[in-house]
């Protein structure tokens, strides 16, 4: 019997399917049979942590990682490692990663922070968020290759980790290939206050052409958008009530012109919250793992992951979310797109070390 990625999902119900595929992993184990069981990455270094030939399927990925001084010292020359730490993935030996976002963006909490949070494809568990936990599934038809890169400028890195994959004897047809990408605008390009009060500044104006909104994703090809990680650092400075977060989502399928196919009422809606949130909350689906301080000063991280409802498109896709009602704010802008598509993909970047890491806390 040939063994196919099959019909088989994850869920408790499918379970009990006896299958013949094969479970494979790679990891850091130590070779020697010793405990050292991790690779010690140097500046500026970059590992293979995977090179898998043939067809199959990641569906699990666990790491974590210590600054080398963060081990012995809570002092760190650089606390922004999770931001100079960079994943690529390539899949079918394509030129251009699939995958290329900053480690600690990739498993769901920005601005180079760790938290605990639970949600169905990625989590951060104890001590304090340091153990990473990916479960999106990956399918690869003639090979995968993740890379991992420092960037880090002085201090070495000790980087553990498990990758666990399904070996297949070939991929069918109709599968896409998991995709993540990384963005920042920092800050957005917002509107001077003026002499308009700060209700007329934060909750008045028009914005029909969703031009100027933070985009997200900007994919063309054929796919599904699964979600996105979104990190905003409130930059304004004031006394008065400061919400972050009347700027609604719109996404753009198919070449859209005004008005998108999908508009939503508000930031905190997209993320299937309410009424200005100042909570911790974490759903399979949907959360928020960094809420922000007093008035909703410094560090934002939220998700929305379209698992249930993933959103296709059959030639392109734009992800947007306006930055303020009518784009008012000038907020530093971070995030993660996570989509299927066929290849090939539109190659993108990823911004350089001194562009990704966060503003002082």
């Amino acid at each position: 019997m040939t063994v196919k990625y099959g019909p088989y999902g994850s869920s408790l119900r499918d379970l009990p399917r006896l299958r013949s595929t094969r479970r494979r992993r790679a990891s850091s184990w130590d070779r020697t049979g010793g405990n050292d069981d991790r690779l010690t990455l140097e500046p500026g270094q970059t590992a293979t942590l995977a090179d898998i030939q043939g067809a199959g399927s990641i569906n699990h990925i666990w790491v974590t990682v210590a600054n080398e001084r963060g081990v012995r010292d809570p002092w760190m020359r650089e606390p922004d490692y999770l931001r100079r730490l960079v994943l690529r993935a390539y899949w079918d030996d394509e030129a251009h990663p699939s995958i290329a976002v900053p480690l600690g963006d990739l498993f769901g909490v920005g601005h180079g922070r760790t938290t605990n949070f639970v949600s169905a494809p990625l989590q951060m568990g104890p001590e304090d968020g340091k153990g990473f936990n990916c479960f999106f599934h990956m399918p690869f038809g003639t090979g995968a290759r993740l890379d991992i890169t420092s960037e880090l400028a002085h201090e070495r890195v000790f980087f553990y980790y498990y990758i666990d994959y399904e070996e297949l004897d070939e991929l069918e047809d109709g599968l896409g290939r998991f995709h993540a990408q990384w963005r920042r605008s920092n800050p957005c390009p917002g509107v001077e206050q003026g002499s308009e009060s700060n209700a007329e500044f934060l909750l008045t104006g028009t914005n029909l052409d969703g031009k100027a909104n933070y985009t997200i994703l900007d994919a063309t090809g054929r796919g599904h958008y699964v979600g996105c990680v979104l990190n905003i650092h409130n930059l304004r400075d004031t006394n008065e009530w400061n919400w972050y977060g009347e700027g609604d989502d719109m996404i753009f399928i198919d070449g859209d012109q005004w008005p998108p196919t999908l508009h939503g009422t508000g930031t905190e809606d997209y993320f299937n919250t309410a009424w200005c949130p100042t909570q911790t909350y974490h759903a399979p689906y949907h959360g928020i793992t960094l809420p922000g301080g007093d008035n909703w000063s410094g560090h934002i991280s939220l998700y929305r992951f379209h698992i249930e409802d993933p959103i296709p498109f059959e030639r392109s896709i734009r992800v947007s979310i306006e930055h303020g009602h009518a784009n008012k704010r000038s907020d530093d802008y971070s995030s993660v797109a996570y989509w299927y598509q066929a290849e090939p993909h539109l190659p993108f970047t990823l911004d350089p070390v001194e562009d990704r890491v966060p503003h002082t806390r």
